[in-house]
């Protein structure tokens, strides 16, 4: 498999396939909405978007980065919305990184969100799916961030080779900048618990599969059979 890793403005043309990564924590916190019952999640384009949507369904749940802020219903924190029930809720997301990533490769044959608690669910679709050729958009700080650069790498390994060991890149997600703000309190509307959930491996057995419902970016989680093991 050909394994590209760019940030969101070295996106000069659309890939075919693209696995957009935000693990601290837009897309952890989307895996934790679905296992909490959440049916779809929207990834709306700005805040105001995100409002808009609320305004037009107010059964819907909006949640957003940052403090609480009127009109939102959450904060994009794993561990605030681990007690929260949404069973066959709607969810808009709106984030910094990660809703901005997954829009800007919304014509791509196939989008994937993900982070380390679907990292293997996610590998093994993309051997399902038999990808040549995958463009990771590693979403944080302008394509450097350390913890998304490394779950991309992390993934893309293990979509060719068995056994792959995670610590490494676990590790290195652990030492990054935004784990550091994170457990510091820099960054407002978190949880001391976010980056301990965010670095839980394979805590969950869905992908998540991103596809355009005009005029939505539009989010779901896909079901993967166990599949032939890479290098078998």
């Amino acid at each position: 498999m050909d394994a590209r890793f760019l940030g969101i403005a070295e996106l000069t043309e659309t890939p075919s396939v693209a696995v957009v990564v935000d693990v601290m924590r837009a897309f952890t916190v989307a895996a934790w909405a679905f296992a909490q019952g959440a049916e779809k999640i929207v990834l709306a384009e700005s805040l105001h978007e995100a409002l808009a949507l609320k305004a037009r369904h107010p059964d819907w749940v909006a949640l957003k980065d940052g403090p609480p802020a009127p009109g939102f219903d959450a904060v994009n924190s794993p561990a605030l919305l681990r007690s929260v029930d949404l069973g066959g809720r709607t969810v808009v997301q709106k984030t910094t990184a990660g809703t901005v990533g997954a829009l800007a490769v919304k014509e791509a044959s196939l989008v994937l969100c993900a982070g380390f608690v679907v990292a293997e669910a996610t590998a093994r679709l993309l051997r399902t799916r038999e990808c040549d050729s995958v463009t990771f958009v590693v979403t944080g700080e302008d394509g450097h961030a350390e913890e998304d650069l490394a779950c991309s790498q992390y993934i893309a390994k293990r979509a060719t080779e068995a056994g792959t060991d995670p610590a490494e890149f676990l590790h290195r997600a652990a030492k990054s900048r935004a784990a550091a703000e994170l457990a510091t309190g820099v960054r407002q509307g978190a949880h001391p618990d976010d980056v301990a959930l965010c670095l839980e491996l394979d805590r969950f057995p869905f992908a998540m599969v991103a596809t355009s419902e005009d005029p939505l970016m539009v989010l779901r989680p896909t079901a993967v059979p166990v599949g032939v093991v890479p290098g078998a």
